[in-house]
């Protein structure tokens, strides 16, 4: 339907599952359906096509679809008119250089002349000009990291998450040219109804709240009425935490939101400052 907004997401794997995850954690319920090509949601003005990932960059920029959830590194490979409207915290990966263990490699000057395989041959590329290394560019879709095994390259230019591939094929990363996350993508003409950019404003609202969330708790504790100045010193809250006086005039109600990964570091030193029955909750949305 023309009235509604177009998203481009991966069809199958890791970025599928976290695209639909988030969608869901923003109230955006995909209709149960056999895998087709066109779904539309359930409960919001939008229908997802489902695409390769290195499709999607292109399937915006024509306008084949209004917007899209991809890497940010098919986005920088692609090179199309697109633009990134949100960087949304997953997918997380860099673009790095690798080696084999004991190449010797001494810094970029190595790579002159040696021959790189890549599925990125656009990124590298571009980096190989910037550095301004003569470098033999193999391009392979898929398997990268077995190259330098087999004798086909000297080096690999592929996507390293948490290293292990590299090291299960004798490889060690060298330098790391981009870092990659998934992200929000429009056209870069902005060329969208006035119907769709509302749809688009409501979604990105419902995205930022969920993004806002991630990795924080709802804290409340109760702090004796002459230790709230103490405990407040402590709180590295987003903005003045809330205050509430309590059936005991001798007490006080203290909430907060805090950063999950500080969680212990600040709850010991709330309770030295004096509070008790401390409670921390998940936080599912949160609006600023």
């Amino acid at each position: 339907m023309d009235n509604l907004l177009r998203i481009a997401v991966q069809s199958k794997g890791r970025l599928y599952d976290d695209t639909m995850e988030l969608l869901k954690e923003a109230g955006i319920k995909q209709n149960v359906a056999k895998r087709t090509l066109l779904v539309p949601a359930r409960n919001f003005p939008v229908e997802f096509l489902f695409l390769r990932d290195d499709d999607i960059p292109e399937a915006v920029a024509l306008g084949t679809a209004d917007i899209g959830i991809v890497g940010l590194n098919e986005v920088e490979e692609k090179d199309a008119d697109v633009r990134v409207l949100s960087e949304l915290g997953f997918s997380k990966c860099r673009l790095s250089l690798a080696v084999p263990q004991y190449a010797g490699f001494s810094g970029l000057d190595w790579l002159e002349g040696k021959k790189i395989a890549t599925s990125y041959p656009g990124i590298l590329r571009r980096f190989l000009e910037q550095e301004r290394i003569n470098a033999q560019i193999h391009v392979i879709m898929g398997s990268v990291e077995i190259a330098p095994g087999i004798g086909l390259a000297d080096a690999i230019f592929d996507i390293v998450s948490s290293g292990s591939t590299l090291v299960s094929n004798n490889l060690e990363e060298v330098y790391t040219v981009m870092q990659s996350q998934a992200v929000l993508i429009g056209s870069g003409s902005e060329d969208l109804s006035p119907e769709k950019k509302n749809i688009l404003k409501e979604l990105l609202f419902r995205i930022d709240a969920v993004k806002a969330a991630d990795g924080k708790k709802y804290v409340l504790m109760n702090v004796p009425a002459d230790k709230v100045g103490d405990v407040l010193a402590v709180l590295p809250g987003i903005k003045s935490p809330t205050v509430l006086h309590l059936a005991d005039p001798e007490w006080r109600s203290v909430h907060t939101v805090i950063e999950e990964k500080r969680f212990w570091e600040i709850i010991g030193r709330l309770r030295a400052a004096g509070a008790e029955g401390i409670l921390a909750l998940d936080i599912e949305k949160m609006i600023l």
